[in-house]
């Protein structure tokens, strides 16, 4: 799949000469494998899941992700700065991305009330209807793509594996996609 992966990061260490990476600076070969799977598998995830609502939405990954932010937020509205924390986003990527969502009547944007300098992003009639079009697509191709490779019992291995990882890092956008998730 990725000649990276192939060869290995232990392996690739193996060739480093000596006294350029000390050992206690590498990776085990499990944790390598640990570490690859996750980022190969989240990686090849991604594009499915990106290709897949795409080619039936005419919607990327991204843009399924604001959409299904602003659905849960009270009144289908949140702040642009809490909405690119939700999507762990950086604020001007996220202003470009809802600007074209903007541009297909999915979501618009007003000034805050009470801050000057905010700006709010609306879900409209049409964004909600087409995240419960695509929402479909989303959670069919999560089940055939995850759900479906793994038991109940590993699935809920990899839930407090991935909780108990989230919460080592104690980002803000971390904490804030935990807020709007409850």
């Amino acid at each position: 799949m990725f000649k990276y992966h192939l060869v290995g990061y232990a392996q690739f260490v193996q060739n480093i000469p000596n006294g350029m990476i000390s050992p206690d600076r590498t990776l085990t070969s499990s944790q390598d494998r640990a570490w690859r799977g996750f980022l190969d598998s989240g990686t090849v995830l991604t594009e499915v899941l990106n290709r897949e609502l795409q080619a039936r939405h005419d919607l990327s990954l991204s843009q399924f992700r604001v959409l299904e932010l602003l659905i849960a937020a009270p009144d289908n509205c949140l702040r642009m700065s809490d909405l690119a924390d939700g999507v762990l986003s950086s604020r001007s990527k996220l202003t470009h991305q809802v600007g074209r969502m903007e541009q297909l009547g999915l979501v618009h944007r007003s000034a805050c009330d009470s801050d000057a300098r905010g700006v709010i992003a609306h879900l409209t009639d049409r964004g909600a209807r087409w995240f419960e079009k695509a929402q479909v697509t989303y959670a069919d191709a999560i089940r055939r793509h995850f759900i479906e490779a793994l038991s109940g019992d590993q699935l809920k291995i990899l839930e407090s594996i991935f909780e108990q990882v989230t919460g080592a890092l104690e980002r803000p956008a971390v904490h804030a996609v935990r807020q709007l998730a409850s």
